[in-house]
């Protein structure tokens, strides 16, 4: 059977592809075109709105991952996810955690606003947890395609979504030249998001209701999640918390514009694992037949083949495309670009097996590799941070994925799904790339 039937047919991993190429395409674009409206609004607004609007951001994705309860997870794996009763319990847990997230954001704005000496948050905080507030409302059917890998639908309503919040960002910031523009853009965006889903998603809509078993097998499953999102919150947001006490809001802000640049090939293999790997693993684990295992050898090698070429790419053009992009006071991104590119590709290697755990329903030991993650890269950016600012905490980043891949490989063969050939291809092709993007770039970095 050539690649296209296969891709054409309805078995899972043609599902999978497919799912895949359209979350990959559809990031992409939405990527492309946040690109566009950041070139357009470094032009319109000052270095420290970007600093002011990350530390938003830290608080929001603070709060939101220390109250996950994993209801999406938890429909892909559990039994009864199609059930419309677990459904509307989850859809009600949801709307209750948005309400309680927003008057979080409410009383932690002034305290926030303090610690940082950034008088605006007090009122930009409570304005933007209002993007919390709408997104518990999402209805459960965006949870039921991602079940079933039949995520076209969901891709280009999120991708329109998405396209409208960049719009509006862009139209607001011509109008008031200042960071509400970024904020009032991201309330455009979630509730398009929430209307469009709403509306163009086939399936029955969600009521509040509450059965106790439902409520029970979710906060069950959830409990190891929200520990483990709680310390994913160090890992995607650590950076710009423990940074944001040693940068100004500008230095920040140029940091920021630099992680955007260097990020896009992590946050998109993350964005296609997360919505793949569960339903593979559950349904068809690699140690169940050696078909399984081919097959999730070769997915693994095109995720993985796929995001170290892009890192590469970045890393050895990432100098070049801040100056064409970018006015001379963003210059600094470039340096930034060219160590974030480096630094994020030991855990490429990983980031394919941890899946396996939730697939198998085994939150717990997902929570702790989490937890020994986020402590150790926590750790990591402190003591690079004092030892050698902002270049020392991204070195040390580097050290602490390296070191944390053993945990990673534990986990892996717990639940059969470590291929010991992928990870000596990559950790070899990753240190090649590395050392290759280091050394066109020992100047910049000072090495």
């Amino acid at each position: 059977m050539g690649f296209v039937q296969r891709l054409s047919g309805e078995g899972l991993f043609a599902r999978a592809f497919r799912g895949s190429l359209m979350t990959a395409g559809s990031y992409a674009i939405t990527q492309a075109l946040r690109l566009v409206s950041n070139l357009i609004l470094t032009r319109l607004l000052y270095p420290e709105a970007f600093g002011v609007m990350a530390l938003v951001s830290v608080v929001l994705v603070g709060l939101a991952m220390f109250s996950d309860v994993g209801i999406g997870p938890a429909i892909s794996q559990h039994p009864k996810g199609d059930d419309p009763v677990f459904l509307d319990t989850a859809f009600t847990l949801n709307v209750a955690r948005g309400g309680m997230l927003w008057l979080l954001t409410c009383a932690l704005a002034l305290p926030v606003a303090r610690f940082y000496e950034a008088p605006e948050l007090a009122q930009l905080l409570p304005a933007a947890g209002l993007t919390l507030l709408i997104s518990g409302f999402n209805p459960t059917r965006i949870d039921t395609a991602n079940r079933h890998l039949l995520l076209g639908r969901v891709t280009a309503l999120d991708l329109v979504a998405q396209i409208s919040g960049i719009l509006a960002m862009i139209a607001l910031a011509f109008v008031l030249k200042s960071v509400w523009a970024l904020v009032l853009g991201a309330i455009f965006g979630s509730a398009a998001k929430l209307v469009l889903m709403s509306l163009f998603l086939p399936g029955p809509r969600n009521r509040f209701r509450w059965e106790r078993e439902a409520g029970r097998a979710l906060i069950h499953f959830g409990k190891w999640i929200f520990l483990s999102t709680a310390c994913g919150f160090l890992l995607s947001q650590g950076d710009k918390a423990i940074f944001g006490a040693y940068l100004s809001l500008e230095d920040l802000g140029i940091y920021n514009i630099g992680w955007f640049l260097a990020s896009f090939p992590v946050l998109l293999a993350g964005a296609v694992t997360s919505r793949i790997l569960i339903p593979l693993y559950r349904d068809h684990p690699p140690a169940a037949s050696a078909a399984n295992a081919a097959k999730m050898r070769r997915l693994r090698f095109l995720l993985s083949g796929g995001t170290l070429g892009l890192l590469a790419v970045l890393g050895l053009a990432g100098v070049a495309l801040v100056g064409v992009m970018y006015d001379a006071r963003y210059a600094g991104a470039g340096a930034v670009v060219v160590a974030m590119a480096c630094v994020q590709m030991p855990g490429v290697v990983g980031m394919t097996y941890d899946q396996s755990a939730l697939a198998a329903g085994d939150s717990r030991s997902y929570f702790l590799l989490i937890a020994a993650k986020a402590g150790m890269q926590t750790l990591a950016f402190l003591i690079g941070m004092e030892a050698g600012g902002l270049f020392g905490a991204l070195a040390a980043q580097a050290a602490a994925l390296v070191l944390m891949h053993p945990l990673i490989v534990a986990l892996a063969r717990k639940h059969q799904a470590w291929d010991p050939l992928h990870d000596l291809v990559f950790f070899a092709f990753a240190a090649g790339l590395a050392g290759l993007v280091l050394s066109s770039h020992a100047g910049v970095l000072g090495l």
